[in-house]
């Protein structure tokens, strides 16, 4: 029978930046920062606390993604909430959102790895491929490491906010350029038209702590 193995019977131990792109540096695939992890890169330190380093890859990749990994490192699909399968224990038609990866001389978990979508020149939200974007707007070359836009990333965020989700907002968001900003709030709106970052978008009569739609004269 295929090994189960419990998230929590591992520590997190997530990989710097730096180390994540060592680390993918010959995978040959794409392969961007995303979450928390690309907020955090983009503003150049961190917002809070991080329980993972996440990057994200296109469905087509993840094969070559493991094949490039070093000796000592496995990879885990889902399995239930709590558990963890070796992906090539998978079933072909299994949820691999997200996979985890293992750093298995140390028994730790070192890096989350998001599947997205996205076609030759563009990136499309998951949820809604209406949403898309060209690959350069999408991820940004931040010193050298791909990384997802703060405008993509908050998008992500915006279904179902947390507290630590509105955390991040309140960082990224007034760093954003005027078109990125406009583009979030385009996106929210035909996306997540119910989230609660949504509603003070919609209505000009927001609450104060709206910031993002505030206009200066």
């Amino acid at each position: 029978m295929p090994e189960l193995l419990l998230i929590a019977s591992s520590p997190e131990a997530p990989l710097s930046v730096q180390a994540t792109a060592d680390l993918l540096a010959g995978a040959g695939v794409r392969w961007w920062l995303s979450g928390g992890a690309a907020l955090d890169h983009w503003l150049g330190g961190p917002i809070r606390g991080r329980a993972n380093t996440d990057v994200s890859i296109l469905p087509g990749d993840v094969a070559r993604l493991v094949d490039a990994l070093p000796e000592g490192y496995s990879v885990w699909a889902p399995e239930g909430e709590d558990s963890v399968i070796a992906l090539a224990d998978a079933v072909p038609d299994a949820d691999l959102q997200p996979l985890r990866i293992r750093d298995d001389r140390a028994g730790t978990w070192v890096l989350q790895v998001n599947i997205e979508d996205g076609t030759e020149k563009v990136w499309m939200y998951r949820r809604d491929p209406r949403l898309q974007l060209p690959w350069d707007r999408a991820v940004l070359d931040v010193g050298g490491i791909p990384t997802g836009a703060p405008e993509v990333q908050l998008t992500w965020k915006a279904l179902r906010p947390r507290p630590e989700d509105d955390a991040d907002k309140a960082a990224a968001l007034p760093a954003l350029t005027d078109d990125a900003r406009a583009w979030f709030e385009r996106a929210i709106l035909t996306v997540h038209p119910h989230s609660t970052w949504s509603i003070h978008v919609r209505s000009p009569f927001a609450p104060a702590k709206a910031s993002w739609n505030r206009r200066t004269s």
